[in-house]
């Protein structure tokens, strides 16, 4: 019997064995089709490893899990998901010529084995909120941000398209993205007659940052990152941040999720797992069927031959694919505008 094809799953979320994922139960079902059909001729087996990175632990814990991975054979590695601990392991997978798939917002968490499913995008999504505030008639914006490399790169580029489109930034602020109060970093920005606020970061900070806008009574605009997307496995956290409309992955229109959701009987609190689930198995599996020869370098050729591949996430015709010079997953208007309003999210019309 021939020897399983060893995936690596790596988890930057959790210093020890979380409760069970729903990650390998979305690669799965797509192994499996594969294999049904034969275009896969092997078992594939899981391998995980933990490691508490960034923000709350330590770059260290993420290079000790990937290098547990790499120890055991595996010919492809899924993870990190956040982009701080993304950018860490991205010199890991160029130096030891590991086939690596991140989901997180890094866009510079890319490289000759670094591949790319975005999970938002540090750099496109402050262009979409930039232009949600202007198309809401504001010139006047305020922005607090992650005192990390997330928040900063957000920044950065919501900055330069905010001068292209003329909107104004009469002030920014930062918090620690751990921070449980912010109550001093959002005065000045009121103060500065802000007419929107905007929030970029990791997310873990945006509660506090919403209790000290609800707590100064502010009602106007306010938008914010995928950070947004933390309402969908925290009810507390979506009714912090009611009536915030943020960026999410996932769009009613998008029919390839409709078809899944239907096959699946998939509720709508359950729609953005089940989009990032199936691309992200889509791509697992057909990398690994694609592979000329089952070993790391072909398994890189493998995902960069992936082409054209619909999409879950995203607006609908949004398509899946990498090549040679290209490691972003996700190809169109991959990122949709939604709203928290009472707990549920509501998607807000396309920029």
């Amino acid at each position: 019997m021939a020897a399983p094809i060893r995936v690596g799953i790596l988890n930057d979320l959790a210093a020890a064995p979380p409760s069970p994922s729903d990650l390998v139960s979305w690669l799965m079902p797509e192994v499996e089709a594969l294999r049904s059909t034969g275009r896969l001729d092997r078992d594939v087996e899981f391998v995980h490893s933990w490691g508490l990175g960034l923000p709350a632990g330590t770059a260290a814990a993420v290079e000790r899990a990937y290098a547990q991975l790499v120890e055991q054979d595996v010919l492809l590695v899924v993870g990190p998901a956040i982009g701080d601990n993304a950018l860490v392991a991205t010199p890991l997978a160029e130096r030891l010529r590991v086939p690596t798939i991140n989901w997180a917002g890094a866009e510079r968490a890319r490289g000759e084995y670094m591949f790319h499913l975005q999970v938002g995008s540090h750099e496109d999504e402050s262009i979409v909120l930039a232009r949600h505030m202007a198309s809401l008639g504001m010139r006047r914006v305020a922005v607090i941000h992650d005192r990390s490399p997330i928040g900063r790169r957000h920044l950065q580029f919501f900055q330069e398209e905010a001068e292209v489109i003329g909107l104004h930034l009469v002030a920014t602020a930062s918090v620690s993205p751990i921070a449980l109060e912010a109550g001093s970093a959002v005065a000045p920005l009121l103060d500065a007659g802000a007419e929107g606020i905007v929030y970029l970061g990791l997310g873990l900070s945006a509660p506090a940052v919403g209790s000290a806008l609800a707590a100064r009574g502010w009602s106007g605009p306010r938008a914010m990152n995928t950070a947004g997307i933390r309402g969908h496995s925290s009810q507390e956290f979506g009714l912090i941040v009611d009536r915030w409309v943020y960026v999410d992955m996932y769009s009613d229109g998008n029919a390839t999720l409709a078809a899944l959701r239907q096959r699946r009987n998939i509720a709508p609190s359950g729609a953005l797992a089940a989009a990032k689930g199936h691309d992200f198995g889509r791509l697992v599996a057909e990398g690994l069927a694609r592979a000329p020869e089952l070993t790391r370098h072909g398994v890189r050729e493998g995902l960069e031959r992936i082409k054209w591949l619909p999409a879950a996430e995203g607006q609908e015709g949004t398509l899946l694919g990498f090549g040679p010079q290209d490691r972003g997953a996700l190809h169109g208007r991959y990122l949709v505008l939604r709203q928290w309003c009472e707990g549920k999210s509501v998607e807000v019309r396309a920029i």
